[in-house]
């Protein structure tokens, strides 16, 4: 694509809060027309991105242009966008056409022609018979239109859209996606959206870019991100996910849940750890026959208005999440069948926990910001700098963070079939993971104990032979 098709591009932009980073070198190029949704939890960094964009804050590092000029310290209102915000900041002592015509009059346009644009953005968002209403008076549908009239008036080349449905009640939030796809077709000019909700960001978006504490971790169109998801961040917050660990025997032949499966994916290497993804629409569930791949028994059966949701624990142990028209009662023994072109396998992110540290003596190493007994090392000189791995698995959580020698909190929880992945983050500000059959929440405060056994030390600079 040429350069000039990109009306927006950040490269290598990051942003601090004193030590903090809460944008990490972000990249992003978006063309003209496009409508971009930037998808992520609370806390991930989508907001602040937007507002660098907008010029309510400043980049740390890194530049930002529109158009080809370079806008990274250019004032909010000499760049060619406008905004609209979760609370609309309409003027309630103004009627509608007051509150689109104001930034219009700021620019000391003629009364007419403002008279003129006023009246085609209220027709552009459905609203021409409202001109002398006044805001208190709307409902938040019409209130949201409102803010996006007065954004569209001023006919910016990007309009940037910081979570402008989430007041707004779940009929009239379908109803306003609609609506806002249409006058994107219909405006032409560039939407960069922000939202938490997976289903917004697949019906709305030519290209979503879903982020994680900071950093872009995938982006793509609704289509790609939600059937070939790169890693298990991802697959886990877009839509519902099995998410299982399993090894690649070999091109197109998968092993996960104690079986073998052919699938399409190649490239992996052979015998290699990779994560698999099954969504549970891709799981065909039915009376137990030859056919079944799996055997197991339904736990639990919800209705969700046009499919079932079910629970099914299959005879080896693992757990997984069907959703299909059929129902099948709780209790009631089903087989399970899945086909190759359904699988999705993905490399790991990671095989253990690494980090570099110290070895202060023989039996004790520094990493984590702190020392930690280990198993005696005799081949290492004590001060040389080293690498620390421990398995998910020897990492131990305690209810009591008195109990542990680290505290931190868990931030990341995925269930892999029949055990827990979490991400604690510590409080040395480092990651720590951990595979568990313990059930934990969001937030939980955590002490963390290493056994020395769990710590293998593996030096830097090995021996020459």
């Amino acid at each position: 694509m040429q350069r000039s098709d990109y009306i927006i591009t950040v490269k290598h932009v990051s942003k601090y809060f004193g030590d903090k980073a809460v944008l990490d070198d972000i990249n992003l190029f978006v063309r003209k027309g496009e409508f971009v949704t930037i998808l992520g939890p609370s806390g991930c960094g989508k907001t602040t991105l937007l507002r660098l964009i907008a010029g309510f804050q400043t980049a740390t590092t890194g530049e930002i242009t529109i158009s080809g000029e370079d806008i990274t310290q250019t004032p909010p209102h000499k760049r060619p966008v406008n905004t609209v915000f979760q609370k609309y900041a309409l003027f309630p002592h103004l009627n509608v056409f007051n509150n689109i015509a104001f930034g219009l009059k700021l620019k000391k346009l003629p009364k007419q022609l403002i008279e003129k644009k006023v009246k085609h953005a209220l027709k552009m968002v459905g609203m021409t018979d409202y001109e002398d209403r006044d805001v208190d008076s709307l409902s938040g549908g019409q209130q949201q239109r409102v803010a996006i009239a007065r954004a569209i008036v001023n006919e910016p080349e990007v309009l940037l859209l910081d979570e402008p449905l989430a007041a707004l009640d779940l009929k009239m939030r379908k109803d306003m996606q609609m609506e806002l796809k249409e006058m994107h077709k219909s405006l032409g000019i560039t939407f960069v959206y922000v939202t938490h909700d997976q289903e917004e960001a697949l019906t709305l978006s030519d290209t979503i870019v879903v982020m994680s504490e900071g950093r872009i971790q995938q982006i793509g169109s609704p289509i790609d991100i939600y059937n070939e998801p790169i890693n298990s961040f991802v697959a886990d917050f877009i839509g519902e996910s099995n998410i299982l660990n399993g090894f690649m025997i070999k091109d197109k032949l998968v092993s996960f849940a104690g079986h073998e499966f052919e699938c399409v994916d190649e490239g992996f290497g052979e015998n290699m750890p990779v994560d698999v993804v099954i969504r549970p629409e891709d799981i065909y569930i039915f009376e137990p026959s030859d056919a079944a791949m799996f055997t197991g028994t339904v736990v639990s059966s919800i209705f969700k208005g046009v499919h079932y949701e079910m629970t099914v624990t299959t005879s080896n142990g693992y757990e997984f999440l069907v959703q299909d028209y059929h129902h099948f009662d709780v209790g009631q023994e089903v087989g399970l069948l899945v086909k190759p072109f359904d699988i999705h396998v993905m490399k790991k992110e990671r095989l253990c926990n690494s980090y570099e540290g110290k070895l202060l003596d023989p039996t004790h190493v520094e990493f984590l910001g702190m020392s930690f007994e280990c198993k005696e090392v005799a081949s290492i000189e004590p001060g040389s700098p080293v690498v620390v791995e421990i398995n998910f698995s020897d990492v131990i959580l305690h209810d009591n963070q008195e109990d542990g020698m680290l505290t931190g909190e868990v931030k990341f929880i995925l269930y892999k079939g029949n055990h827990y992945h979490l991400t604690v983050f510590t409080d040395w500000d480092e990651d720590i993971f951990v595979d568990t059959n313990d059930v934990w929440d969001n937030g939980d405060r955590v002490g963390i104990t290493i056994s020395p056994e769990s710590i293998h030390i593996i030096s830097i600079f090995p021996k020459e032979s």
